[in-house]
């Protein structure tokens, strides 16, 4: 039983985490090309500062610890059919947080520290690759939600 309730914490955390990436993908990027680059700038620092509290530290933290957890405890139980899965899920979902500390948050400080006299030099800096990986990084931790709620239904 509680493996199954961390399995089911470990499947939301990840959700949420897939869904952050996903916004960005849909709706706030999309949205920011409709803005000029002094206000595309400006909106992914304030977004920068914003995004560094603890509400989103636990969910995006959350999801690959829970995960790891809950592999231990199906692990332990024997439970090797949902240890491939979780396995499955902690490998992608991985893979999205190496894009994000590998990619998208040194991205994310380069902006930061952008001349506010030429945002646009700041924007062409950023936009392409920053947008290319978190395309990469939403299949990705996508694809390790889809792999926890797989072995959710098959248990």
């Amino acid at each position: 039983m509680v493996g199954q309730i961390v399995l089911v914490l470990a499947t939301v955390a990840t959700g949420l985490g897939a869904g952050l990436f996903y916004t960005f993908s849909c709706a706030v990027m999309p949205g920011l090309r409709l803005a000029d680059d002094a206000v595309r700038v400006q909106t992914m620092q304030r977004i920068n500062a914003a995004i560094q509290n603890g509400w989103f530290f636990l969910g995006f933290s959350g999801a690959p610890l829970l995960m790891a957890v809950s592999i231990l405890l199906d692990a332990l139980a024997g439970n090797w059919s949902r240890v491939a899965g979780e396995a499955g899920g902690l490998i992608l979902f991985g893979a999205a947080l190496v894009i994000t500390f590998g990619v998208n948050i040194p991205l994310n400080l380069a902006l930061d520290k952008a001349d506010p006299a030429a945002p646009a030099t700041a924007w062409r800096a950023f936009e392409t690759r920053w947008v290319r990986w978190n395309t990469a990084r939403t299949l990705t931790s996508a694809g390790g939600l889809a792999a926890l709620v797989i072995t959710l239904a098959a248990t």
